[in-house]
């Protein structure tokens, strides 16, 4: 009976030591940009954290100086997360780990001319005189 007991409590304890860790690294060029994902800020450049669904993330990459870049990842479902193999990989008695990499470059902001200025003035300043439909 006491054999069977620690076979018992050993398989129990090999069945919840295991898991599957998912993360995901921002880089950029240039490095220290702010970093949004589905609208919530994750930090600087590079960053990593963890994610807990596979598919599309919307990102919102700002520096100062460039070009603010609003694109998507999407991150491929892995085999083993695909039922009912996910079950039994979430059961392993060991870790899984799934990282994943995306970088992004950002474009140098353009500086409009004095000229470019003043037009855009004028034009928004004949918009706003025009009455309201």
């Amino acid at each position: 009976m006491k054999t069977f007991s620690v076979c018992i409590l050993s398989v129990v304890a090999a069945v919840l030591g295991g898991c599957v860790d998912r993360e995901l690294t921002i880089t950029t060029d240039p490095p220290d940009a702010q970093v949004f994902v589905s609208d919530v800020e994750k930090g600087r450049s590079p960053v990593t954290f963890p994610f807990t669904w596979y598919g599309d993330y919307d990102i919102i990459i700002r520096k100062q100086g460039f070009q603010t870049l609003k694109t998507h990842a999407h991150i491929n479902t892995p085999g083993y997360q695909y039922p009912p193999v996910d079950f039994l990989s979430e059961l392993a008695p060991w870790w899984i780990v799934d990282r994943r990499y995306v970088h992004f470059k950002l474009t140098p902001a353009t500086q409009p001319s004095d000229q470019e200025l003043i037009d855009r003035a004028k034009t928004m300043h004949k918009r706003n005189l025009e009455p309201a439909d």
